[in-house]
């Protein structure tokens, strides 16, 4: 996996420990004090927060843009497709335009995503047309990913235990956190999946791709609604777009489910989570950075990947 740490300025970077690849990193010492503090407060203290689209997933595949879970969706209505293609070609454009307001693009993506959602619904979706068309995406996971959620999943223990691990196979997984899993107590680190696109759709992506489910990742998406016949009638809550992604969504957070309409079971205790006071912060966007909004954090480090 290529990390792309992002401070605004660029450099040659080399940390004892550390092989970065191609990075961008602008005040390293920062950076390193930073790594050193979440060592040693320990796993306990610890959390990550990660967009979907284009941050775990891969933004290339077979030199072939990744589908996004927005992107990848067919309706089984061709009609409804186009449909839902046309305001991209609109909207999208709007978006990564950067001589608009952020206050008057934040408006013109909530009328995006609800025009989209509206959309899903009206063309009749059903859970059958999100299985075949994970099926059928050009979507994959970014190398290291998986290992680094299972990582995250094991049990940790207290700050003093950190030592380094010759069996994490992956090399930043092993450097960033250095834990022995010989020493894990109960509980793991949590991960937020915090993204503008479908939960519905990412929870198939994990189920077809990795065939399993994570004790202590819990999504905050866009939530769907289905009828007793699976039909698509509604959405959850609020609206997530790529400029809102904030504290006021988390109160959305929920644990992976096992099937329509059936989660697993609560994973994360907030109010614990707030007592883990440094974050891994994981994004593609400008609109990621807000994601760790509302937490009451001492150290965090954001990775950008480009």
């Amino acid at each position: 996996m290529v990390y792309r740490v992002l401070f605004c300025a660029k450099g040659s970077v080399s940390m004892e420990g550390i092989d970065y690849g191609e990075v961008v990193v602008g005040d390293a010492a920062s950076l390193q004090n930073k790594i050193a503090a979440i060592r040693a407060a320990g796993p306990s203290k610890l959390q990550v927060i990660a967009d979907f689209d284009g941050t775990l997933t891969k933004y290339n595949i077979n030199g072939q843009r990744g589908h996004t879970s927005h992107a990848l969706l067919q309706q089984g209505n061709r009609e409804y497709d186009i449909k839902r293609q046309k305001l991209y070609e609109y909207y999208r454009p709007l978006e990564i335009c950067p001589t608009i307001p952020v206050d008057e693009k934040t408006k013109l993506m909530e009328e995006w995503w609800e025009k989209t959602h509206a959309l899903l619904v009206e063309g009749g979706l059903t859970y059958d047309d999100i299985r075949k068309s994970v099926t059928n995406a050009r979507i994959a996971f970014r190398e290291g990913v998986v290992g680094l959620f299972e990582l995250l999943e094991l049990p940790t223990r207290e700050p003093g235990s950190l030592v380094p691990d010759d069996q994490v196979e992956n090399h930043f997984k092993m450097k960033f956190f250095s834990v022995n899993p010989s020493s894990f107590n109960e509980k793991g680190v949590p991960v937020l999946i915090f993204s503008a696109g479908l939960a519905d759709i990412i929870e198939e992506v994990l189920r077809q791709k990795l065939h399993r489910s994570f004790k202590n990742i819990e999504i905050v998406s866009n939530r769907m609604v289905f009828d007793d016949n699976s039909h698509l009638v509604g959405f959850k809550d609020k609206t997530i777009h790529v400029l809102n992604k904030n504290e006021h969504a988390l109160d959305m957070a929920a644990p992976l489910h096992d099937a329509v309409g059936n989660a697993d079971g609560p994973v994360i205790d907030f109010a614990t989570m707030k007592k883990r006071t440094n974050v891994l912060l994981l994004g593609d966007h400008t609109g990621d950075l807000g994601m760790s909004d509302g937490l009451n954090y001492e150290t965090r480090i954001s990775v950008g990947f480009l």
